[in-house]
């Protein structure tokens, strides 16, 4: 008696959102199903994964490209101020922004702010003019005698002493304490740094090695060679010793150090390394980076845009976001770390060359012919947000096995009706666009008010609404990633899981 062939039952899965992030360091066969080959425009969050905001453009006046944002804050306040070309423009307000300033060789400046008996200061300096200072009222040029200041390219804050780096040499000139000019002393590395090249920066580091806190000097060359101080006047011997020279990855711009809390961020073509663990353990281990879930992604971007202008980092706080600004080759992109989870995604779309946190409105960048507040829409200067994701490849508990994919259901939470989602399934670690291009048209969605909005016709319920909307899928094979691609504007979008329908095949 002959067997009937029995049918194929179709079998059910359940997949959470990759809130383990962008993932471009292990090999695709072997990624944990909660990360995703590449994350574009979307966040990922400790609960789900979330469409980033957009921007509002401000100061759209602006004459030529945005390259440095300062932020000068006084106990009354802050002010906000874009570099561009050959003049400083106040950006402070939501309006057209206004010059402040004239006759510049270069926009691409480092600040920093000092308080001393005379007020509040901020001192800025670019490699080719001379430094400034703005008082909260007046921009001047900076005064300082023994050298030439407008070769000072780089600035710190130590020990109530400014600090500034000359352009392409191995000296640190410092001034008198708590002074915004008068005669420079100069401190030379070329005795110390064994690799040679020029002294990149300068940062402060708070340490507490086990004699209470303290501040570190921290003093960077562009071969990668960290030299560290400690004391309070270079002048004496008694009170400034060097602790120790590190090595690191080589530094391919100026804005290499960050402070992010406790600790000190320094950029290198090795990735985004914390003090507090790299110069502990070795270059060697490249787990210590903040990166290292994404060390091929950097480390190609450092070896192709290493001379591009623009590479800088950013903490803001208010969205657990730290951000790392990428000048690829026409144009910029953003590798976006969340400082909970330390999942990473990539932003695109926003051309920004520069970042800045002022006010109570947050941040800021600055682009061509405008400044930009971030997180402040659902959209980008009222265009679309565009979006995509690959999750990681899942085997889905049968590693063996053929299968056939037939439909997904990805589980939203959005506020303001529904943007455009299409989804597709590829198979066996495939990489194609099986959803093609998307366009969304905004509506105008009534919140439901009562007493006033009408049943089945506005949105009732709460802040969200949830979209389980089945779609159709082809893939057959024995690793299943899920594609989902959004165009969206004026909504909120949260995606918390995803549902599979697929039919089970044979082994071969």
């Amino acid at each position: 008696m002959a067997l009937r062939p029995q049918l194929r039952k179709a079998q059910t899965a359940s997949m959470p959102a990759p809130t383990g992030g962008w993932n471009a360091r292990d090999a695709i066969s072997n990624m944990p199903p909660t990360d995703a080959v590449e994350m574009i425009n979307f966040f990922p969050t400790p609960t789900d994964v979330s469409l980033r905001k957009g921007y509002v453009k401000r100061a759209t006046n602006i004459s030529g490209t945005v390259e440095t944002l300062m932020n000068y804050a006084s106990p009354t306040g802050q002010k906000l101020f874009a570099c561009a070309g050959s003049q400083i423009y106040d950006v402070s307000g939501t309006g057209n922004g206004t010059v402040v300033k004239t006759g510049l060789n270069s926009g691409q400046f480092q600040f920093v702010n000092i308080t001393t008996s005379g007020g509040n200061f901020l001192v800025a300096c670019n490699g080719v003019d001379t430094p400034l200072v703005y008082d909260g009222t007046t921009w001047a040029n900076i005064v300082v005698t023994g050298v030439t200041s407008s070769t000072f390219i780089n600035v710190n804050l130590f020990k109530n002493r400014l600090y500034f780096t000359q352009k392409n040499t191995m000296s640190c000139w410092y001034l008198p304490v708590s002074s915004i000019g008068g005669a420079a002393s100069e401190l030379n590395f070329g005795s110390v740094a064994r690799n040679g090249g020029f002294l990149q920066a300068m940062a402060t580091w708070t340490l507490d090695a086990g004699y209470g806190v303290d501040d570190l000097a921290m003093f960077i060359t562009n071969m990668g060679e960290i030299i560290v101080y400690q004391g309070t006047d270079p002048s004496s011997t008694t009170t400034w010793a060097l602790k120790g020279v590190w090595q690191m990855g080589q530094t391919f711009n100026r804005k290499c150090f960050f402070k992010w809390g406790g600790d000190l961020l320094l950029l290198t073509q090795d990735g985004l390394v914390p003090m507090s663990s790299a110069l502990q353990s070795s270059r060697l281990d490249p787990r210590v980076n903040l990166t290292d879930k994404i060390y091929f992604a950097v480390s190609q971007a450092a070896t192709y845009y290493y001379d591009n202008f623009g590479w800088q980092i950013q903490y803001y706080a208010s969205e657990n976001m730290l951000i790392l600004n990428i000048p690829i080759t026409g144009g910029t992109e953003q590798y976006v770390m969340h400082t909970i989870t330390q999942s990473w995604a990539r932003f695109t779309g926003i051309e920004a060359k520069c970042w800045e946190v002022s006010g109570k409105r947050g941040m800021f960048f600055g682009s061509v012919g405008f400044v930009g507040e971030f997180y402040a829409d659902t959209a980008d200067g009222g265009k679309n947000i565009n979006a995509s994701v690959q999750q990681a490849y899942s085997y889905f508990d049968a590693r063996g096995q053929q299968k056939r994919f037939t439909m997904v259901r990805p589980i939203l939470l959005t506020d303001n009706g529904l943007p455009t989602i299409l989804c597709g399934v590829n198979v066996d670690f495939e990489s194609l666009n099986e959803t093609g291009t998307l366009t969304f048209n905004p509506a105008s969605v009534t919140v439901a008010t009562w007493d006033s909005s009408l049943w089945d016709q506005a949105y009732w319920g709460g802040k969200y609404n949830i979209s389980k909307n089945w779609q159709s899928v082809t893939g057959i094979g024995y690793a299943g990633g899920l594609q989902l691609t959004t165009a969206s504007q004026g909504i909120d979008v949260h995606w918390t899981s995803t549902d599979f329908v697929m039919e089970s095949g044979s082994v071969i």
